[in-house]
């Protein structure tokens, strides 16, 4: 046998698999891409799914002495990998698989970087995920796909999700598109700040440099600068002319269609009066209705009116959505039933604006993606209908969007089916695996043992512009992670990213009273806004 092969092909073959002998252990692993020569197609790629080691010579009754003591010869083995045809590319560029077996005999190569990249398809595209495991090939996507065709980020927590994600909107930010970022727990705005610089080693292997995005972002709390003092600015809705559809969507609960009788009525008579008005006219004309159901009505206007989400000088779309420009929406001490009236008010209104051209191409990304549009029968949020017509509509307006979240069991089908790519990490969860199995294309059931031994850092990618999943080793990213874990054992106080510390001991090798009038006091009894303002606070 040559020197370079590392193995025989023996046995019955077919056109999708074949199996082969190994000489040297050392010289296969299980997920490694091989080649054998075809006698139509030339060199045809396949990739090792499993490997066996098998002795005829060491027995049970042999096996049963060693185990009680008994001293044996170190038997003899033959190590067997089974291998799947992935296929060879034409001289029209297209991927074609054998339409006639493998010969029996014929020798198997390791692939070569070129063959792998020209057969996977991961020699274009304009953002750079890694480097593909057990290779030092460089793993791209291209962007208008990713963005147009949705994307989303599934794993276990603790597995890279957050990390992965820095690194994708690293790569956008580069290319100047607009980002407007769903923060819930304020891990994004460390894009501001460089990498360490203790990780030259890493920054080296992925041939990249550290850098800060900070002259591209602007972190926006929704709720004040005492609850986040971290932000650049504050953001707020437009709280002038609200029409009955404004505030059905943003109430903080679902409103009969008596009380939503009741806001036409009282708006329709404002509007009849005054060209311009507040939610304090909409509050005060509402007390005058001689339903009791107003008194319902108004408690929920008044809980919107206590968390100050609302001002005549509110956050422009122009001022968030622009080119070279991501806006990060931090969460952090807003209540959850107020984060989801946020999201759907601000995306429908992304929705509006891109649809008439107010405002560029671009991508709305949404951590922990199961509480804005959680699958039927988990929950309900006001935010649901919005996500999941962007995702089957955004792609016609320019509008892309990133899902993240860690159960994708609990993320509504209908949004996750819509994201052509995926990037899924470690993933135990029996129900999130059926879930990733049953409703992504390109995954299927044979691969959710491997998706259960990933280590922390290494994803495996879904893609239509890639022929089949690959693995990536995920990049360092080039800014600050900020989605670390908190070392409770020391108490130094000090902080660790797991996604570092895979990087520098790999798992395996690379392989949200009173009530304001407008001409005198109207009574109420109405206590509305009381877990929102002890949650959110007040003022700006």
């Amino acid at each position: 046998m040559a020197k370079d092969s590392i193995g025989i092909i023996f046995g019955k073959t077919g056109t999708h698999d074949f199996r082969f002998a190994v000489p040297n252990s050392s010289d296969v692993k299980r997920t490694d891409y091989v080649k054998a020569w075809h006698e139509t197609d030339g060199w045809t790629l396949a990739q090792v799914i499993s490997m066996t080691r098998t002795s005829d010579d060491f027995k049970l009754d042999e096996a049963a002495d060693a185990a009680g003591g008994a001293k044996v010869d170190s038997p003899n083995s033959n190590l067997v990998a089974e291998a799947v045809v992935i296929g060879s590319r034409g001289d029209d560029g297209l991927l074609r698989s054998p339409r006639t077996p493998f010969i029996p005999g014929d020798k198997v190569f390791d692939a070569d970087h070129q063959l792998i990249r020209a057969t996977l398809g991961l020699s274009h595209g304009d953002i750079y995920m890694g480097l593909l495991e057990g290779h030092d090939i460089k793993v791209t996507l291209d962007m208008n796909s990713l963005i147009q065709k949705h994307c989303s980020i599934l794993a276990k927590t603790g597995s890279g999700k957050s990390y992965t994600a820095g690194v994708i909107l690293e790569e956008i930010l580069e290319q100047d598109v607009p980002l407007l970022i769903i923060d819930p727990h304020g891990e994004y705005s460390s894009l501001k700040e460089p990498g360490s610089g203790n990780q030259a080693d890493l920054y080296k292997k992925y041939d990249i440099s550290p850098r800060s995005y900070a002259s591209n972002i602007t972190v926006y709390t929704p709720a004040n600068k005492v609850l986040n003092p971290n932000a650049d600015d504050v953001f707020r809705l437009d709280g002038m002319n609200l029409s009955p559809q404004d505030l059905i969507q943003i109430l903080p609960d679902e409103k009969s269609s008596n009380m939503q009788g009741i806001l036409f009525e009282a708006i329709s008579k404002i509007r009849a009066e005054m060209e311009h008005y507040t939610l304090d006219d909409i509050i005060f004309e509402v007390g005058n209705n001689k339903s009791k159901l107003k008194w319902n009505v108004i408690s929920s206007l008044e809980s919107i009116r206590d968390v100050d989400i609302l001002s005549d000088n509110p956050t422009t779309l122009e001022e968030l959505f622009s080119r070279g420009r991501a806006a990060i929406i931090d969460m952090k001490g807003v209540a959850p039933q107020l984060q989801s009236m946020i999201v759907a008010k601000l995306c429908g209104d992304l929705f509006e604006a891109r649809k008439m051209g107010n405002v560029p191409p671009g991508m709305l990304v949404v951590e922990e993606a199961h509480n804005f549009c959680p699958e039927r029968g988990f929950d309900k949020t006001q935010s649901t209908e919005i996500l999941r017509t962007i995702a089957s509509e955004g792609r016609k307006f320019g509008l892309g969007m990133m899902v993240i979240s860690q159960r994708p069991a609990r993320v509504d089908k209908n949004v996750l089916s819509q994201c052509n790519t995926q990037i899924i990490m470690k993933m135990t969860n029996p129900n999130d695996l059926k879930a990733i199995s049953k409703g992504l294309e390109g995954i299927s059931s044979e691969v959710e043992e491997e998706l259960k031994r990933l280590p922390p850092g290494v994803g495996m990618l879904v893609s239509n512009d890639i022929e089949q999943p690959v693995l990536v080793d995920i990049r360092v990213r080039k800014s600050k992670h900020g989605g670390e874990s908190v070392n409770i054992a020391k108490s130094t106080g000090q902080q660790k990213t797991s996604h570092e510390d895979v990087k520098r001991t790999p798992a395996r090798p690379m392989s949200s009273t009173n009530q304001p009038s407008r001409k005198e006091s109207h009574p109420t009894k109405s206590e509305g806004g009381g877990l929102f303002k002890k949650v959110f606070g007040s003022g700006k």
